[in-house]
């Protein structure tokens, strides 16, 4: 049985949405989840923080384009932000890494044009692989 502590909320969330600020609050639960490691699909990029050195997860995704064969590989690196962009398995793929804060970086994939979430997520899992690889 639902109390009513749990409809109250339920009512307060369902009034957001039909006034049209379900988007303010989609955001709001984005940036409370991003802490906990959990990967966000939007708009054709799938994002993930790292919870290591911006360097150390910047290697991470140069050996990942490296062991996927890429092909035409651009990297851009500067000061806490860098971008990858390069050709892999036919595909045009482009990661974004971002320093955060200290030993936390922001990862986005995009594959292809649109975005291929799952592809995407391989990538995601290989650099994770490597960021956990003892050399």
């Amino acid at each position: 049985m639902i109390t009513r502590k749990k409809w109250s909320v339920l009512l307060i969330v369902g009034i957001f949405f039909i006034s049209g600020c379900g988007a303010e609050l989609a955001v709001m639960g984005a940036a409370a989840g991003a802490g906990s490691g959990t990967y966000f699909y939007i708009n054709g990029e799938l994002k993930t923080d790292y919870y290591y050195s911006f360097d150390k997860v910047w290697s991470a995704c140069e050996k990942t384009v490296a062991d996927m064969r890429g092909l035409d590989v651009e990297p851009l690196k500067e000061i806490g932000s860098g971008k990858i962009s390069a050709m892999i398995e036919n595909e045009k793929v482009q990661i974004i890494a971002n320093y955060k804060a200290k030993n936390v970086t922001t990862v986005s994939v995009r594959v292809g044009i649109m975005g291929d979430r799952l592809a995407s997520q391989l990538l995601h899992d290989k650099i994770a692989d490597n960021l956990t690889k003892k050399k």
